[in-house]
Protein backbone atom coordinates (compact mmCIF):
# COMPACT_ATOMS: atom_id res chain seq x y z
CA UNK A 1 0.00 0.00 0.00
CA UNK A 2 1.49 3.71 -0.97
CA UNK A 3 1.99 5.62 1.67
CA UNK A 4 1.22 9.23 1.14
CA UNK A 5 2.95 11.88 3.95
CA UNK A 6 1.85 15.02 3.99
CA UNK A 7 3.56 17.66 6.37
CA UNK A 8 1.49 20.98 6.97
CA UNK A 9 2.19 23.90 8.34
CA UNK A 10 -0.93 26.43 8.83
CA UNK A 11 -2.33 24.93 5.41
CA UNK A 12 -6.13 25.42 6.58
CA UNK A 13 -6.83 26.97 3.16
CA UNK A 14 -5.06 24.79 0.81
CA UNK A 15 -5.07 21.07 2.99
CA UNK A 16 -9.02 20.85 1.60
CA UNK A 17 -8.29 20.55 -1.96
CA UNK A 18 -5.47 18.65 -2.04
CA UNK A 19 -7.34 15.85 0.33
CA UNK A 20 -10.51 15.84 -1.94
CA UNK A 21 -8.59 15.20 -4.76
CA UNK A 22 -6.54 12.79 -3.26
CA UNK A 23 -9.47 10.67 -2.26
CA UNK A 24 -12.03 11.40 -4.79
CA UNK A 25 -11.57 7.97 -6.63
CA UNK A 26 -9.41 6.10 -4.33
CA UNK A 27 -10.46 2.87 -3.09
CA UNK A 28 -11.04 2.08 0.54
CA UNK A 29 -7.67 1.74 2.00
CA UNK A 30 -6.14 1.91 -1.14
CA UNK A 31 -3.42 4.84 0.30
CA UNK A 32 -2.04 5.45 3.85
CA UNK A 33 -2.31 9.00 4.18
CA UNK A 34 -0.36 10.54 6.87
CA UNK A 35 -1.00 14.43 7.47
CA UNK A 36 1.28 15.99 10.14
CA UNK A 37 0.45 19.07 11.56
CA UNK A 38 3.68 20.71 12.48
CA UNK A 39 3.76 23.69 14.72
CA UNK A 40 0.10 24.89 13.55
CA UNK A 41 -1.33 27.82 14.94
CA UNK A 42 -4.63 27.32 12.71
CA UNK A 43 -7.49 24.73 11.89
CA UNK A 44 -5.23 22.60 9.80
CA UNK A 45 -5.39 19.05 12.25
CA UNK A 46 -9.51 19.94 12.41
CA UNK A 47 -9.45 20.23 8.21
CA UNK A 48 -7.49 16.83 7.86
CA UNK A 49 -9.27 15.59 10.28
CA UNK A 50 -12.90 16.02 9.07
CA UNK A 51 -11.77 14.27 5.96
CA UNK A 52 -12.81 10.75 8.10
CA UNK A 53 -11.18 7.65 8.69
CA UNK A 54 -8.82 7.63 5.78
CA UNK A 55 -6.75 10.44 6.69
CA UNK A 56 -4.49 9.97 9.83
CA UNK A 57 -3.77 13.20 11.55
CA UNK A 58 -0.45 13.60 13.99
CA UNK A 59 0.26 16.34 15.29
CA UNK A 60 3.82 18.22 16.66
CA UNK A 61 4.21 21.49 17.96
CA UNK A 62 7.50 21.82 16.54
CA UNK A 63 7.12 24.04 13.00
CA UNK A 64 9.52 22.26 11.11
CA UNK A 65 8.97 20.19 7.50
CA UNK A 66 11.90 18.20 8.45
CA UNK A 67 10.74 16.92 11.50
CA UNK A 68 7.42 16.51 10.29
CA UNK A 69 8.62 14.22 7.25
CA UNK A 70 10.59 12.22 9.80
CA UNK A 71 7.89 12.24 11.85
CA UNK A 72 5.35 11.12 9.33
CA UNK A 73 7.82 8.05 8.33
CA UNK A 74 7.62 6.83 11.75
CA UNK A 75 3.84 6.85 11.09
CA UNK A 76 3.43 5.64 7.94
CA UNK A 77 2.69 2.36 7.31
CA UNK A 78 3.86 1.23 3.63
CA UNK A 79 5.77 2.15 0.21
CA UNK A 80 6.05 3.74 -2.52
CA UNK A 81 6.61 6.25 0.07
CA UNK A 82 5.03 9.86 -1.54
CA UNK A 83 5.81 13.14 0.08
CA UNK A 84 3.24 15.97 -0.91
CA UNK A 85 3.31 19.67 -0.40
CA UNK A 86 -0.22 20.57 1.73
CA UNK A 87 0.01 23.53 -0.53
CA UNK A 88 -0.53 21.36 -4.27
CA UNK A 89 -3.18 19.46 -5.57
CA UNK A 90 -2.51 15.68 -6.94
CA UNK A 91 -5.54 13.32 -7.72
CA UNK A 92 -5.55 9.10 -6.99
CA UNK A 93 -4.73 8.56 -10.68
CA UNK A 94 -1.52 10.99 -10.41
CA UNK A 95 -0.65 8.87 -7.30
CA UNK A 96 -1.16 5.39 -8.94
CA UNK A 97 0.81 6.79 -12.21
CA UNK A 98 3.71 7.32 -9.86
CA UNK A 99 3.43 4.08 -7.67
CA UNK A 100 3.62 2.21 -11.32
CA UNK A 101 6.56 3.74 -12.87
CA UNK A 102 8.60 3.33 -9.18
CA UNK A 103 7.46 -0.54 -9.56
CA UNK A 104 8.19 -1.28 -13.42
CA UNK A 105 11.29 -2.69 -14.38
CA UNK A 106 14.37 -0.71 -14.51
CA UNK A 107 16.35 1.54 -11.97
CA UNK A 108 13.34 4.09 -10.79
CA UNK A 109 14.17 4.47 -7.51
CA UNK A 110 12.62 7.91 -7.46
CA UNK A 111 9.43 9.49 -9.30
CA UNK A 112 7.63 13.06 -9.49
CA UNK A 113 4.59 14.21 -11.77
CA UNK A 114 4.42 17.09 -14.29
CA UNK A 115 3.64 20.01 -13.16
CA UNK A 116 0.98 22.66 -14.14
CA UNK A 117 1.41 26.08 -12.82
CA UNK A 118 -2.11 28.19 -13.53
CA UNK A 119 -1.42 31.39 -14.42
CA UNK A 120 -4.77 32.81 -13.66
CA UNK A 121 -4.25 35.92 -11.76
CA UNK A 122 -0.78 36.20 -11.82
CA UNK A 123 0.51 39.72 -12.90
CA UNK A 124 2.51 40.06 -16.31
CA UNK A 125 6.27 39.73 -14.83
CA UNK A 126 5.01 36.73 -12.94
CA UNK A 127 3.58 35.21 -15.87
CA UNK A 128 7.21 35.85 -18.21
CA UNK A 129 9.48 34.37 -15.23
CA UNK A 130 7.74 30.90 -15.44
CA UNK A 131 7.69 31.02 -19.21
CA UNK A 132 11.73 31.02 -19.34
CA UNK A 133 12.02 29.28 -15.91
CA UNK A 134 9.75 25.65 -17.52
CA UNK A 135 11.86 26.25 -20.60
CA UNK A 136 15.09 24.93 -18.26
CA UNK A 137 16.66 21.47 -18.76
CA UNK A 138 17.18 21.14 -15.06
CA UNK A 139 13.79 22.37 -14.20
CA UNK A 140 11.97 20.19 -16.49
CA UNK A 141 13.85 16.83 -15.85
CA UNK A 142 14.21 17.45 -12.06
CA UNK A 143 12.04 16.36 -9.33
CA UNK A 144 12.13 19.59 -7.01
CA UNK A 145 9.49 22.56 -7.50
CA UNK A 146 6.55 19.98 -8.00
CA UNK A 147 5.32 19.84 -4.65
CA UNK A 148 5.38 16.23 -4.47
CA UNK A 149 8.12 12.71 -4.66
CA UNK A 150 7.48 9.70 -4.51
CA UNK A 151 10.43 6.88 -3.43
CA UNK A 152 10.89 3.11 -3.70
CA UNK A 153 12.33 1.34 -0.73
CA UNK A 154 15.85 1.97 -1.87
CA UNK A 155 14.86 5.23 -2.68
CA UNK A 156 14.09 6.05 0.63
CA UNK A 157 17.02 4.80 2.05
CA UNK A 158 19.03 6.33 -0.27
CA UNK A 159 17.68 9.93 1.35
CA UNK A 160 17.06 8.89 4.67
CA UNK A 161 20.44 10.20 6.05
CA UNK A 162 20.12 13.56 4.05
CA UNK A 163 20.62 16.31 7.12
CA UNK A 164 17.64 19.02 7.41
CA UNK A 165 18.03 21.59 4.57
CA UNK A 166 15.56 24.05 3.06
CA UNK A 167 15.83 22.77 -0.29
CA UNK A 168 14.62 18.90 0.99
CA UNK A 169 13.21 18.55 -2.84
CA UNK A 170 16.08 19.90 -4.54
CA UNK A 171 18.77 17.51 -2.66
CA UNK A 172 16.32 14.74 -3.31
CA UNK A 173 16.47 15.42 -6.72
CA UNK A 174 19.99 15.74 -6.91
CA UNK A 175 20.46 12.20 -4.74
CA UNK A 176 19.40 10.28 -7.93
CA UNK A 177 21.44 9.98 -11.32
CA UNK A 178 19.59 10.84 -14.30
CA UNK A 179 18.71 6.90 -14.98
CA UNK A 180 17.50 6.45 -11.31
CA UNK A 181 14.61 9.02 -11.09
CA UNK A 182 11.67 9.61 -13.53
CA UNK A 183 9.30 12.46 -13.93
CA UNK A 184 6.27 10.29 -15.34
CA UNK A 185 4.63 12.31 -17.79
CA UNK A 186 0.82 10.42 -16.82
CA UNK A 187 0.83 11.90 -13.27
CA UNK A 188 0.21 15.78 -12.99
CA UNK A 189 0.27 17.83 -10.27
CA UNK A 190 -1.06 21.35 -9.74
CA UNK A 191 1.15 23.76 -8.12
CA UNK A 192 0.18 27.35 -7.86
CA UNK A 193 2.56 30.08 -8.55
CA UNK A 194 2.80 33.49 -6.80
CA UNK A 195 0.29 35.67 -7.74
CA UNK A 196 2.55 39.52 -7.60
CA UNK A 197 6.34 40.22 -7.82
CA UNK A 198 7.14 40.68 -4.42
CA UNK A 199 5.98 37.05 -3.40
CA UNK A 200 8.17 35.72 -6.46
CA UNK A 201 11.11 37.27 -5.24
CA UNK A 202 10.09 36.28 -1.68
CA UNK A 203 10.24 32.89 -2.80
CA UNK A 204 13.36 33.31 -5.15
CA UNK A 205 15.14 34.84 -2.25
CA UNK A 206 14.37 31.32 -0.25
CA UNK A 207 15.25 29.23 -3.23
CA UNK A 208 18.55 31.12 -3.34
CA UNK A 209 19.46 30.99 0.21
CA UNK A 210 18.11 27.24 0.53
CA UNK A 211 20.83 26.55 -2.74
CA UNK A 212 23.79 27.87 -0.69
CA UNK A 213 22.83 25.96 2.33
CA UNK A 214 22.71 22.80 0.28
CA UNK A 215 25.87 23.66 -2.16
CA UNK A 216 27.61 24.15 1.80
CA UNK A 217 26.65 21.09 2.68
CA UNK A 218 27.67 19.12 -0.92
CA UNK A 219 31.21 20.75 -0.39
CA UNK A 220 31.56 19.71 3.35
CA UNK A 221 30.46 16.18 2.73
CA UNK A 222 32.85 16.09 -0.15
CA UNK A 223 35.67 17.06 1.69
CA UNK A 224 34.76 14.35 4.79
CA UNK A 225 34.98 11.79 1.50
CA UNK A 226 38.24 13.04 0.32
CA UNK A 227 39.85 13.17 3.31
CA UNK A 228 38.38 9.63 4.32
CA UNK A 229 39.28 7.85 0.68
CA UNK A 230 42.64 8.71 0.73
CA UNK A 231 45.54 8.24 2.61
CA UNK A 232 47.62 10.56 4.66
CA UNK A 233 50.11 10.70 3.16
CA UNK A 234 48.36 10.75 -0.22
CA UNK A 235 45.96 13.60 0.55
CA UNK A 236 48.11 16.48 -0.96
CA UNK A 237 48.92 14.80 -4.20
CA UNK A 238 45.19 13.30 -4.54
CA UNK A 239 43.09 15.31 -7.28
CA UNK A 240 40.20 17.47 -5.93
CA UNK A 241 36.82 15.67 -5.71
CA UNK A 242 34.68 15.81 -8.68
CA UNK A 243 32.04 18.91 -8.66
CA UNK A 244 28.72 17.84 -7.01
CA UNK A 245 25.63 17.56 -8.81
CA UNK A 246 23.82 20.89 -9.54
CA UNK A 247 20.57 22.57 -10.89
CA UNK A 248 21.60 25.95 -11.27
CA UNK A 249 20.88 27.92 -14.37
CA UNK A 250 24.07 29.29 -16.79
CA UNK A 251 24.00 31.99 -18.96
CA UNK A 252 24.44 29.23 -21.54
CA UNK A 253 20.53 27.95 -20.70
CA UNK A 254 19.46 31.05 -21.06
CA UNK A 255 21.21 31.60 -24.58
CA UNK A 256 20.12 28.66 -25.71
CA UNK A 257 16.68 29.20 -25.36
CA UNK A 258 16.56 32.82 -26.83
CA UNK A 259 18.63 31.20 -29.84
CA UNK A 260 15.87 28.60 -30.25
CA UNK A 261 13.00 31.12 -29.86
CA UNK A 262 14.03 34.80 -29.85
CA UNK A 263 10.62 35.60 -28.40
CA UNK A 264 11.48 34.54 -24.95
CA UNK A 265 14.17 37.28 -24.77
CA UNK A 266 11.99 40.11 -23.12
CA UNK A 267 10.76 37.07 -20.44
CA UNK A 268 14.46 36.36 -20.28
CA UNK A 269 15.66 40.03 -19.26
CA UNK A 270 12.93 39.74 -16.92
CA UNK A 271 14.04 36.25 -15.18
CA UNK A 272 17.19 37.52 -15.14
CA UNK A 273 16.27 40.65 -12.93
CA UNK A 274 14.63 38.60 -10.52
CA UNK A 275 17.38 36.06 -10.48
CA UNK A 276 19.77 39.35 -9.31
CA UNK A 277 17.29 40.41 -6.82
CA UNK A 278 16.81 36.85 -5.35
CA UNK A 279 20.29 36.88 -4.59
CA UNK A 280 20.86 40.22 -3.72
CA UNK A 281 17.97 39.49 -0.89
CA UNK A 282 19.49 35.86 -0.16
CA UNK A 283 23.11 37.75 0.69
CA UNK A 284 22.51 38.58 4.48
CA UNK A 285 20.84 35.18 5.36
CA UNK A 286 23.81 33.48 3.65
CA UNK A 287 26.23 35.24 5.31
CA UNK A 288 24.69 34.91 8.66
CA UNK A 289 24.06 31.27 7.65
CA UNK A 290 20.43 31.70 8.75
CA UNK A 291 19.03 28.46 6.92
CA UNK A 292 15.82 28.41 9.21
CA UNK A 293 13.54 31.14 8.23
CA UNK A 294 11.55 30.41 6.04
CA UNK A 295 9.58 33.17 3.26
CA UNK A 296 6.36 32.12 2.37
CA UNK A 297 4.41 33.64 -0.28
CA UNK A 298 1.00 33.86 1.26
CA UNK A 299 -0.85 34.88 -2.41
CA UNK A 300 -0.86 31.27 -4.21
CA UNK A 301 -2.53 30.07 -1.28
CA UNK A 302 -5.76 32.73 -1.63
CA UNK A 303 -9.10 31.58 -3.44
Amino acid sequence: MPSIVIPAHNEERTLGRLLDALLDGARDEEFDIVVVCNGCTDATARVAAGHGPRVRVVETPVPSKHEALRLGDTHARGFPRIYVDADVVLGAGDVRALTAALAGPGEVLAAAPERELPMTGCSWRVRAYYRVWQRLPAVRDGLFGRGVIALSGAGHARIAALPPLMADDLAASLAFGPAERSVVRTARVVVRPPRTWRDLIRRRVRAATSTAQLEHHQARSAREDHRARSAPEDRQAAPEPAAPPSARTGVADLRALVRADPTLLPAVVVFLSAALAARRGARKAIKARDFDTWLRDESSRQG
